[in-house]
């Protein structure tokens, strides 16, 4: 049986007096596609470094295909986008992309790679004339470059625009889909929501939650009630209800026993003009997750 894309065993890592990551265990299968979230200092960016060799644990094991992580990066093994990585100037892309390209024994073919990133258009721009969005699209194919296996990316799309953000994530689901592993550390929990196989929620430098997104969502009780109310009535003194918010005319209560909510609300007579009952989003997962983490 192949070895696990990434295998952290104990990993702990220190910043000085912070303790970074903090005996943390996490495998990934291969082709498996992995969201890491959690709040900023959580250990994300940190545990991507280790697996990137950038930097040397103070405890445990890092194995990346089976292999140490700088010889799995040597060997052409992992692309990666790092949150502030950052491009040559006074380069045009091509240029760039020709000489990364030029690196590797058996570098991803250049059309296609082109075609894959959408980064057509820009192969002769000047690399200091490209936008946040732009330079991201060339870092992503700078990283798929060698055609590698792994794909590690910490924030990808923090400079993109939605539609910039919607390609990304379709061109990560074709690679996926084609055998690649790739991992990826977010603050955008719709898109941990939309695209990843599992979520792996790190505070504190540990990881508290490990699973499927429905899985991580559902171990979090409470459901939210939405609906269109008049202004002035309030309506936090219901049973089950453990929170109120309005925004405009729609009202959102959070409860803990949605049907005994609707009943004492249809008892008073509230109409439940566009009414919606849904259970906890994966940010509220999150936040309830991490909430008393230190």
């Amino acid at each position: 049986m192949p070895p696990d894309a990434v295998a952290l065993t104990d990993l702990t890592v220190r910043h000085g007096d912070v303790l970074a990551v903090d005996g943390l265990d996490l495998h990934v299968r291969r082709g498996e596609t992995v969201a890491l979230l959690g709040p900023n200092g959580a250990g994300k960016s940190t545990t991507v470094s280790a697996v990137l060799g950038l930097l040397r644990p103070d405890a445990g094991t890092v194995r990346v295909l089976g292999r140490a992580p700088a010889d799995a990066v040597r060997a052409g093994c992992v692309g990666a986008m790092l949150q502030h990585g950052g491009l040559p100037g006074e380069a045009r892309v091509g240029e760039v992309l020709h000489l990364v390209r030029c690196s590797y024994p058996d570098p991803w073919p250049l059309e296609d790679l082109v075609a894959t990133t959408g980064i057509g258009g820009l192969l002769g721009r000047d690399v200091d004339a490209l936008s946040g969005g732009q330079r991201q699209r060339v870092l992503l194919a700078l990283a798929l470059a060698g055609q590698p296996p792994l794909l590690l990316l910490d924030e990808p799309t923090s400079a993109m625009d939605v539609e910039g953000r919607r390609a990304f994530w379709t061109t990560m689901r074709d690679l996926a889909a084609f055998g690649t592993t790739v991992v990826f550390a977010t603050h955008h929990l719709e898109e941990a929501d939309a695209v990843a196989d599992r979520v792996v929620v790190m505070a504190g430098g540990r990881v508290v939650a490990d699973g499927p997104s429905a899985a991580v969502r559902s171990a979090v009780a409470g459901r939210t009630v939405r609906f269109s109310a008049p202004d002035g009535a309030a309506f936090d003194r219901v049973p089950g209800v453990t929170g109120a918010t309005r925004l405009g005319g729609t009202v959102a209560l959070a409860t803990t026993d949605v049907e005994a909510t609707l009943r004492a609300l249809l008892a008073d007579g509230v109409a439940l003009t566009d009414l919606e009952v849904r259970g906890a989003s994966l940010e509220d997962a999150v936040l309830s997750l991490v909430g008393g983490v230190r």
